[in-house]
C-alpha cells in the first residue's frame, strides 16, 4: 500500500467537508490526515488528504472525487515533484539527565521547545512524514506523554529555469 497525498479544491459552501469525507467511508477507505483551509481565491478551499491505497483504489477515489459538485480540481501528488510538510508537537517526560539528551535531539532535528515544567518538555516540529516519523521514533525512549499533529499540506514545486 503506499502513501498518497491529494490535493483538492473545493468550492467553500456548507457539507462540501462532509460529501468528500462520506465518499472515502461510504467506499471503505480510510482518510489518514486531513487539513483544510481556504486558498488564495475567495469562495474557494484546499483540502490535502492523506490516504494510503494501491494505483486501483487510488484510481477510483479520483474519480469519485471529480463526480462531487463542488470539486473543482483533485491532484495527487504521488508522481509529482511537491513540497509537503506537517507540524507537531511532542509532550515527553524530561527528568533530571534525559533532558540534556531531548534538547540535543531537538537541536539535531532543529524542533523547538515551546514549553517545559519540571518533569516534561513540549517540542515543535515542522517536517515532512519521515522527518517526523523519525522524530517520534526517537524521542519514544523518553517516554512520549502525548502528540498533536496537523496533517500535511503540500504544493506543487516550482519548474526551474534553466
Amino acid at each position: 500500500m503506499q502513501r498518497h497525498v491529494l490535493s483538492v479544491l473545493v468550492e467553500n459552501e456548507p457539507g462540501v467537508l462532509s460529501r468528500v469525507v462520506g465518499l472515502f467511508s461510504g467506499r471503505g477507505f480510510n482518510i489518514d490526515s486531513l487539513n483544510v483551509a481556504p486558498s488564495l481565491e475567495e469562495g474557494v478551499s484546499h483540502m490535502t488528504i492523506t490516504t494510503y491505497g494501491d494505483s486501483m483504489i487510488l484510481e477510483q477515489i479520483m474519480k469519485q472525487l471529480h463526480k462531487i459538485v463542488s470539486v473543482i480540481k483533485v491532484m495527487d501528488f504521488a508522481d509529482i515533484a511537491a513540497v509537503e510538510r506537517e507540524m507537531m508537537f511532542v509532550k515527553v517526560q524530561a527528568e533530571g539527565p534525559m533532558r540534556g539528551e531531548i534538547l540535543r535531539t531537538v537541536e539535531i532535528f532543529r524542533c523547538k521547545v515551546v514549553d517545559v515544567s519540571t518533569n516534561e518538555m513540549t517540542i515543535e516540529a515542522t517536517g515532512d512524514h519521515g522527518k517526523l516519523e523519525a522524530i517520534i521514533s526517537l524521542l519514544q525512549r523518553f517516554g512520549i506523554k502525548e502528540l498533536a499533529r496537523t496533517g500535511s499540506v503540500a504544493m506543487r514545486r516550482s519548474k526551474k529555469v534553466d
